[in-house]
């Protein structure tokens, strides 16, 4: 089921499955910011990630002894949320474990997905609350939204590049083999300058780096004046990734409070890298923004 948010500059569509945002139109040039969902390429448009970000090593974990097994990003995405709370300009979505999940992940827990609307910002909120009176819980969450480029008909997507602030160098950690990160060969990257975009540029799957404090990563182009900013002042990573090689126009901009396993990963959930721990009764809180222009 799609829900609906309007204000003066933006119309904004989410779906129930998956809770993921699926469109954001600007309500005087009627144009749309957000990749499209093209199944020959990519087909989502924004998915949740949770309740892990990447890929496990073989895709299984062990906990308490057992092993589970759990594809890439996690069930989230695929699952129907219901919506807890609706106003004129937010809507709060909600997925709570079930027997179909604790089959692959033996936790109890509340995932709450917020949107807001205010001016022309989208206020993206994630909630993890542990209902559980005497278990932990572990996990990782993160979004994953595709945005159209080029945003401009009269301009290609080589003619964008990204922007990161505050201008200065962060740690860039590359995938290997199986969608695992190689942690062993992380760099300092230059981040402190403009990052000009090609499709060859995603040839070894995402651009990942590690994020001191606040951070704002922006796509633009000297061609045109439309441009996306998304800001985080907390997510520990961020992943920039766009298919290849099949290729589409868009680039997602990911703010990950996990990360996929690395290469010599045990398995075990509790020493996964990245891994968020929450005691019983906790919550965890995090949050992210998107400005259009």
């Amino acid at each position: 089921m799609q829900i609906e948010l309007n204000n003066e500059f933006y119309r904004v569509i989410m779906d129930t499955k998956g809770a993921e945002l699926q469109s954001v139109v600007g309500q005087h040039n009627h144009y749309e910011f957000l990749w499209q969902a093209d199944p020959k390429v990519w087909g989502r448009h924004a998915p949740v990630l949770f309740p892990i970000v990447g890929r496990l090593k073989n895709d299984e974990y062990r906990y308490q002894g057992q092993t589970y097994h759990m594809t890439q990003h996690g069930f989230a995405r695929d699952n129907e949320f219901e919506v807890e709370r609706q106003t004129d300009h937010s809507v709060t979505f909600l997925l709570k474990d079930s027997e179909a999940t604790r089959a692959i992940y033996p936790f109890k827990f509340e995932f709450r997905v917020k949107y807001s609307l205010i001016n022309q910002l989208i206020k993206v909120s994630y909630y993890v609350t542990n209902p559980s009176t005497t278990e932990p819980l572990y996990f990782s969450v993160g979004g994953h939204p595709g945005f159209r480029v080029p945003l401009a008909d009269d301009a290609k997507f080589e003619d964008y590049f990204l922007r990161f602030k505050p201008s200065k160098s962060r740690i860039q950690i590359p995938l290997g083999e199986n969608g695992r990160i190689d942690y062993a060969k992380r760099t300092l990257a230059p981040t402190d300058v403009d990052w000009q975009i090609n499709h060859d540029v995603f040839k070894d799957d995402a651009l990942i780096f590690q994020l001191p404090d606040a951070n704002e990563v922006q796509i633009l182009s000297d061609k045109t004046d439309h441009g996306i900013s998304l800001k985080t002042k907390d997510a520990p990573y961020v992943g920039i990734w766009s298919a290849y090689p099949k290729t589409g126009d868009y680039i997602c901009i990911e703010p990950w409070w996990g990360i996929a396993d690395p290469t010599d990963a045990s398995g075990e959930l509790t020493e996964k890298l990245g891994i968020n721990k929450l005691d019983p009764n906790g919550e965890f809180k995090a949050k992210y923004s998107i400005s259009f222009k």
